[in-house]
């Protein structure tokens, strides 16, 4: 079972690469800094309640969708490839 700040990088990058959207559009899409979702997703920051809205809200899921507890037999969610991405 991962704690909240796992869950909170573990579920925006799940659904960040599963629609195949990079950090640097998520981040203009909430208004954020893209250093800052690199951060969250590797657990160093810790987003405000109202970031969690704006991502949510870009990404087109339910604010609950950031919390879900992934299966025991699901593997991390790979980066997208490197580089820059279509928009």
């Amino acid at each position: 079972m991962l704690n909240g700040r796992a869950l909170l990088a573990w579920n925006p990058r799940r659904v960040r690469v599963a629609a195949g959207v990079s950090q640097e559009r998520l981040a203009a899409d909430a208004g954020a800094d893209r250093a800052y979702l690199g951060g969250l997703e590797r657990q160093v920051e810790n987003p405000t309640v109202d970031l969690l809205d704006r991502l949510a809200a870009a990404l087109s899921v339910p604010l609950g969708e950031l919390f879900v507890q992934p299966a025991e037999s699901e593997t991390p969610p790979q980066p997208l490839r490197g580089g820059r991405q279509r928009a």
